[in-house]
């Protein structure tokens, strides 16, 4: 199912995000700055999502941002 792939491999990027800078997820999660701290890794994966899964499916779906509240923001709506 595409959309189930497109979920997936949104959560897939944004746990990439954490993988490679787990000091600094940690430094910007205590702080409240995942946002800006994260600026430019989140719009390297969203162009991997959207080359990925295509323009339609990226733009009509809520799983990247979805995936980066739950999972770089830690459950908080900050994207």
């Amino acid at each position: 199912d595409p959309l189930e792939k497109a979920q997936r491999l949104a959560r897939v990027l944004v746990s990439d995000i954490i993988l490679y800078n787990p000091d600094r997820h940690h430094d910007a999660t205590e702080s409240g700055r995942v946002r800006e701290e994260f600026e430019e890794e989140i719009q390297k994966s969203w162009n991997e999502y959207v080359e990925q899964v295509g323009e339609d499916v990226a733009n009509s779906t809520n799983f990247f941002n979805d995936a980066l509240n739950e999972i770089l923001a830690k459950g908080e709506q900050v994207f």
